[in-house]
């Protein structure tokens, strides 16, 4: 199979690429990182470690790269491909989506193309429904009768992907140090009757409570501990998370987020327990040095209302749940003051220019009259 991957970023080749290639897939990266480009073309492979005790090392071969400037390349492998992947995060998928829209035109006008399997087009970001929203973009630049066409010949199943990718410290910049968790779940529903499955990714026919217990657990749990262990001046996760405070937030926030997943999606109490556990174990792995301020960046991002804090805080309030942890969270964001950060100095200035609550609602959709603005508003004075 012939993959085409848009990101050659750390979480591109240390989790999809290096899945992909184990699968038995040829990969192309896609990225506008020239220099990059250029290194994955000269060296055509690149290793993975596992931040692990066994320090297990993989080398992942046989790919190649484009330029993601040069349209008229992408378009052509895209026209042959098998499978297309992203890892480029949600706000940048509007940047690709021209390209990709070209390669399935291109593809549906070849003659052999048309006879081809359907392409599946998986964007693996950490959103809901990232691919549907990739489709809508993609389609946005399509002329109308070859939409009627893609309905037809090009898939794009939503995806809940999870491995946690620190940053990088290394003398060769194609080498990528993840841990050893993964999980890439696709909807299998969206995809053609008699699609090939591949090997490494779990096909489920109902994704939204995989993607929300992804969501509300790995990356709620994550931030919070980011932005509770920059108030108290921790660098990474790992020393956040010796604090037995920060630690009781993490672990308050997980099990206001449990609740609600358990009474939404029926899940086992206990079976989540153990997730929650394991997801913890992930965060003290002493083999990882995941930096407090990599984790937190972009908090305007994880403030807005369908994300990993504000969207779970809101359904377990309309299910009659607590949400004290994760309105907390929700402070401790508003004050995450890295002035490395755009997001975060954009909130530090709003801060200084207009009132907490205009704030809060700006950034979350709170208004002033919704209970957990007030819970937010105390919680802030008190940090």
């Amino acid at each position: 199979m012939r993959a085409v991957h848009f990101g050659a970023g750390n979480i591109g080749r240390g989790f999809i690429g290096l899945l992909l290639s184990q699968a038995g897939c040829s990969v192309t990266f896609v990225d506008v990182n020239a220099s990059l480009v250029a290194l994955l073309q000269e060296k055509q492979q690149y290793t993975v470690k596992l931040a692990s005790e066994q320090a297990e090392s993989f080398t992942v071969s046989g790919v190649n790269a484009i330029n993601g400037n040069d349209t008229a390349l992408v378009a052509a492998a895209i026209a042959e491909a098998d499978l297309v992947t992203t890892a480029v995060g949600v706000s940048v998928l509007k940047h690709i989506a021209g390209a990709i829209a070209e390669g399935i035109t291109l593809r549906l006008a070849n003659n052999q193309a048309a006879d081809a399997s359907p392409l599946p087009v998986i964007a693996c970001e950490n959103a809901i429904g990232g691919s549907s929203q990739l489709k809508e973009l993609v389609y946005s630049h399509l002329a109308a009768d070859v939409k009627a066409q893609a309905e037809q010949a090009i898939a794009f199943p939503d995806a809940a992907v999870d491995r946690i990718v620190p940053l990088q410290q290394h003398d060769d910049p194609l080498q990528v140090t993840v841990e050893p968790f993964y999980e890439w779940t696709v909807d299998r529903s969206a995809l053609p009757q008699g699609t090939p499955e591949i090997p490494g990714i779990h096909y489920v026919d109902q994704l939204q409570p995989y993607i929300e217990r992804k969501l509300f657990t790995v990356n709620t749990g994550h931030c919070v501990a980011a932005y509770h262990g920059y108030l108290q001046g921790y660098a990474t996760i790992q020393e956040a998370m010796k604090d037995a405070a920060v630690r009781r937030e993490v672990e308050g926030a997980l099990k206001e987020t449990g609740a609600m997943l358990v009474r939404t999606y029926s899940f086992s109490e206990s079976e989540h327990q153990a997730y929650i556990e394991q997801i913890l174990e992930r965060f003290i792995n002493p083999y990882l040095t995941d930096e407090v301020v990599r984790v937190g960046r972009s908090p305007i991002r994880k403030l807005s209302p369908d994300d990993r804090l504000v969207r779970p805080a809101l359904l377990a309030f309309e299910l009659g749940l607590p949400t004290d942890h994760l309105t907390k969270a929700m402070a401790a964001a508003l004050r995450f003051n890295y002035t490395e950060d755009s997001e975060a100095a954009e909130i530090q200035a709003a801060l200084s220019s207009s009132t907490l609550s205009d704030v809060i609602a700006r950034y979350s959709s709170l208004t002033a009259e919704h209970p957990l603005h007030a819970q937010i508003v105390e919680a802030y004075s008190k940090l």
